[in-house]
């Protein structure tokens, strides 16, 4: 399997092993567009892999804050009582680089700026960019690609 996820198009489409397409969703990636360095908000690009599975099991709407479940379910009056935080719900795909100098290690390292692929609020938009770094999705969309995809799962990030 591979995740090919596309910033132009804000795509994200799973193919087999034998390179055909299983499914296409809307994604949301970075307002501030792509890029690796460590604090700049965007989105990196190249070439990574799944490094962790976050959420197995979880109800729809599982608020999640450093990878772990606070016990809260996502509703608009929580969102009310926190409107600064970075809603991230119900499953996590944790994404590590895999090019040296490019997307990890030192300054430009994936994993150590927590970019995920993860479920958002219902009413964020897909398909325009909105997120502060990672690739946000619609909780039922993230649930059934959590489902489809392992760790160690190739995941390519473009602006093509």
């Amino acid at each position: 399997m591979q995740i090919e996820i596309s910033i132009k198009q804000q795509t994200l489409k799973l193919f087999n092993n034998f390179g055909c397409q299983i499914v296409e969703y809307s994604v949301s990636t970075a307002v501030n567009g792509s890029g690796c360095e460590k604090d700049s908000g965007c989105t990196p690009v190249g070439q990574h892999i799944i490094r962790a599975k976050i959420g197995a099991g979880s109800a729809p709407n599982t608020v999640f804050v450093g990878r772990r479940a606070t016990g809260e379910i996502f509703t608009p009056e929580l969102m009310k009582k926190f409107p600064d935080r970075d809603w991230i719900l119900t499953r996590i795909l944790w994404l590590s680089g895999k090019e040296v100098g490019k997307n990890r290690l030192g300054k430009v390292d994936t994993m150590q700026r927590y970019i995920y692929i993860h479920g958002s609020p219902d009413d964020v938009e897909m398909g325009a960019i909105g997120s502060h770094g990672c690739v946000r999705m619609r909780n039922s969309d993230v649930i059934e690609l959590f489902d489809l995809v392992n760790v160690g799962t190739s995941v390519f990030i473009h602006n093509d």
